[in-house]
């Protein structure tokens, strides 16, 4: 599969954020394994909710880490979940989730915009 290319006014839309889970719950699904995971986003953008397959981690893990989130996209109906975010994260061998962070988590911003 081929990316179609955009130009970076297009990027620029993209409102990519730091922020920090503050609540994760299991999520009662028969066919798959889902969070709900509520992150704060700072002042500005205040905390949003989000549906996520997150297997890999505990939830003693994901609770207080950063994360890196898309802000800005339309919500999306995650079984019974609206999530309002999408947490960025990448494939692992079993293609489950690893999440993408800042590598400085002691000097990241919670809410800076990711350029």
């Amino acid at each position: 599969m081929t990316s179609t290319p955009i130009d970076f006014e297009q990027f620029q839309r993209v409102d990519l954020r730091v922020g920090k889970i503050v609540a994760v719950e299991l999520l009662p699904n028969p066919k798959y394994t889902t969070h709900k995971v509520t992150i704060d986003f700072g002042e500005e953008i205040g905390q949003k909710i989000s549906g996520a397959r997150l297997i890999n981690y505990s939830l003693a893990e994901l609770k207080n880490r950063l994360i890196i989130g898309v802000v800005n996209l339309q919500p999306r109906q995650i079984g019974t979940l609206m999530s309002e975010v999408l947490i960025l994260g990448v494939p692992d061998e079993q293609h489950e989730c690893i999440l993408l962070k800042p590598t400085d988590p002691d000097r990241a911003m919670v809410g800076s915009k990711v350029y």
